[in-house]
């Protein structure tokens, strides 16, 4: 299909990616669809998202509706006559009468390998439970929860010790290539999607902060990929007493000892060592409240922490 009418959906930087690929590729969308701005920062200004400031900035159309659920935003999407509407950590749930506007559909760019982990978090559960590979997949939308039938994928390994910022932003590259390599072969209807097993479908639920509390009773293996999934977003935490809580932004797993989970066995230059209820965890990085970011070692200078229980 020759110059595509698009109709991109999408709102962090994972989406701008894609957004980015589309318009270097010569297809300009012809409205840009992103969630309203949001407060932001520590000053909680008012904050336009990524995929808004690229899109204004290439003279793009911009609809920022609250909800689709809207007659108004219906027809006004209706009257652009897209032939697809692209979709990418969007953020809205598409209702059905959207679905069934493009011509050719609704194409969503998603950072799995579906089925294995649909929903809002698939990087932090790749990265959680120890995958070695994850990557991207243009999938056909449909009224489920990633459960369309997908045109194509593309792998990624997981490096041992990414952090799930460092595999978004390649898995963000890799969306941008692949969308753009087969877009023109799902629009000429060349290539056809394959259903979803969907008894082999896991699932990665939205974030929130709590789940980044380090908890001493798991594994050293399990509580450092915790740090790497969590990292930057919410950036995991314990308490070194009841009042004290301190983000651990890297560590890494050493051998364990007797001692209760969460008791410090050492503090040093090499960093912070803690119990785990297998192996211990050595705290590399961490960040007190209202400070930045230090080695450990800073820390371990500041507090007296041996023999002290962490939680």
């Amino acid at each position: 299909m020759k110059d595509p009418r698009v109709i991109f959906a999408g709102t962090p930087e994972f989406a701008l990616a894609s957004l980015s690929a589309l318009v270097e590729a010569g297809i300009v969308p012809v409205a840009v669809l992103t969630q309203p701005d949001r407060p932001a920062g520590r000053g909680k200004r008012m904050t336009a998202s990524p995929v808004k400031r690229f899109a204004r900035e290439q003279g793009m159309p911009v609809m920022q509706p609250a909800t689709l659920r809207d007659e108004g935003i219906v027809a006004e999407l209706q009257s652009l006559e897209p032939d697809i509407i692209i979709v990418a950590a969007y953020g809205l749930i598409l209702p059905q009468d959207v679905l069934d506007i493009p011509v050719r559909g609704c194409l969503n760019v998603h950072a799995s390998l579906l089925p294995r982990w649909r929903g809002a978090a698939p990087i932090q559960a790749a990265i959680l439970a120890g995958d070695e590979i994850s990557g991207v997949c243009l999938m056909s939308v449909t009224a489920g929860l990633d459960c369309g039938p997908v045109f194509a994928s593309a792998p990624l390994a997981i490096a041992a010790d990414e952090t799930a910022g460092e595999l978004h932003d390649r898995l963000a590259n890799l969306g941008g290539e692949i969308l753009v390599a087969k877009l023109g072969d799902i629009l000429d209807e060349k290539i056809k999607p394959v259903p979803q097993d969907d008894s082999a479908a896991t699932y990665a639920g939205k974030i929130h902060t709590r789940d980044a509390h380090l908890d001493w009773s798991q594994s050293a293996d399990d509580l450092e990929r915790c740090v790497r999934a969590y990292n930057p977003v919410p950036g995991a935490y314990f308490f070194a007493d009841e009042s004290l809580r301190v983000k651990c932004w890297r560590a890494a797993c050493i051998a364990g000892t007797d001692a209760r989970p969460g008791t410090v066995i050492a503090s040093g230059p090499d960093g912070i060592d803690v119990a785990c209820a297998a192996g211990g965890l050595r705290l590399l990085e961490l960040q007190l409240p209202g400070k930045r970011r230090v080695h450990a070692r800073e820390i371990a200078n500041q507090l007296d922490l041996v023999g002290r229980e962490l939680s």
